[in-house]
């Protein structure tokens, strides 16, 4: 069951056609077994690259797709809906994009932006560690100027697409000035000294890679810093409002993919002398289900239009992201109680989407995180 979407334009339309297309034949079919061989599928982000899906938010002059926020995220959506893993990776490479476009100089955008949003390259995004994941302005790794170059050391944890990527957006700390001594870098994979530590072991997300960014010494030039000396938290936390709507968009993909399975195999499925989907006590968990969906995609568009009008979204963004991974993971919780002992079985992906949603209330900001954003942002 397709979700049902008011598209702004037909060319909004049709990008939502060609993602269909593209899930179906390219997504889908590969999602489990990549999962189970813990396999991450470079050429698929490729694929995304070169149909135009990974810069889309980004103005056509860059080579993006040139497409307002509200679209943008419905693509995400789209493909988590097919591979979760795939559409956590649109989200975080769109994300390691934000620092050079919103803070680089016109010469820094001319010269890198358009190979990383025009779909070949691929990025990842180096913000938390393992003792400073929710308290960013904690963070230890370092950047000591040296003439021309900065030299960091240090380690980033918990890094989507580590060891994989193409680039790195690094937040490193330039002086002991707490959240305003750090600094944003922009790391070229190839960089002398950098390098991914073992992947970890998840419970979800496996055809992701994650691991710890190791810099040892790695020297960049001063040109690869993107804004002031000093201004890397508010550019990591000004990123991180976009990067919340897209977890959002994911995490509602995902809980679309688990109410189709849980519809279908409930219309299927006959007991007592009628199909499942008949009886009340299943047919009100089923309402229940697309109801929290449907939540979740009013939240994250809403927040995404104010973006596209300039205002303020920041509370907004937090409550999409908050609504929709707990509702994701209500409803892939309940998709497998639908199946009963088929959805605990992994020959039905709903017990894969409940294990990939859950991460998704802890990144990006954990739940208990935006609640406190929303509560302070309502007490100023």
């Amino acid at each position: 069951m397709p979700a049902e979407r008011l598209m702004p334009s037909q060319e909004a339309a049709d990008l939502i056609s060609l993602t269909r297309s593209i899930a179906e034949k390219e997504l889908r079919e590969k999602a489990a077994g990549a999962e189970r061989s813990h396999r991450f599928e470079r050429e698929v982000f490729r694929t995304l690259g070169r149909a135009g899906l990974l810069g889309l938010p980004y103005p056509e002059e860059y080579d993006g797709g040139g497409q307002p926020y509200e679209v943008y995220l419905q693509v995400v959506e789209e493909i988590a809906s097919a591979w979760a893993a795939v559409g956590v990776g649109t989200s975080v490479h769109v994300l390691s994009c934000f620092g050079l476009f919103g803070y680089g100089t016109p010469e820094q955008k001319a010269r890198w932006l358009p190979d990383m949003v025009g779909g070949e390259l691929l990025g990842a995004y180096c913000l938390s560690e393992s003792h400073a994941g929710s308290d960013p302005a904690a963070m230890r790794t370092r950047a000591v100027r040296d003439g021309d170059e900065y030299v960091i050391t240090g380690a980033k944890a918990w890094t989507t697409h580590g060891g994989e990527a193409d680039f790195y957006t690094v937040m490193a700390r330039t002086s002991d000035d707490g959240g305003r001594g750090i600094s944003c870098f922009l790391v070229p994979a190839d960089a002398p000294g950098l390098k991914a530590d073992h992947p970890e072991d998840k419970m979800g997300l496996n055809s992701s890679t994650t691991a710890t960014m190791l810099f040892d010494g790695v020297r960049v030039s001063v040109e690869r810093r993107l804004g002031e000396e000093g201004q890397g938290l508010p550019i990591a936390l000004a990123g991180l409002d976009s990067g919340r709507l897209g977890i959002a968009a994911a995490a509602t993909g995902v809980a679309q993919a688990a109410l189709d399975v849980a519809l279908s195999y409930a219309k299927e499925r006959v007991a007592f002398g009628r199909p499942i989907v008949e009886h009340q006590g299943l047919a009100f968990v089923l309402a229940d289900m697309a109801a929290a969906v449907e939540t979740a995609r009013a939240a994250y568009l809403h927040a995404a239009r104010l973006r596209d009008a300039g205002k303020p979204f920041s509370r907004q963004a937090s409550i999409a992201k908050l609504v929709a991974t707990d509702n994701a993971m209500k409803v892939t919780t309940d998709a497998v109680q639908v199946l009963g002992g088929a959805g605990y079985t992994t020959d039905f992906p709903v017990e894969r989407f409940m294990r990939e949603v859950k991460v998704m209330q802890i990144f990006e900001g954990t739940n208990q995180i935006q609640r406190l954003v929303i509560s302070r942002d309502l007490a100023r």
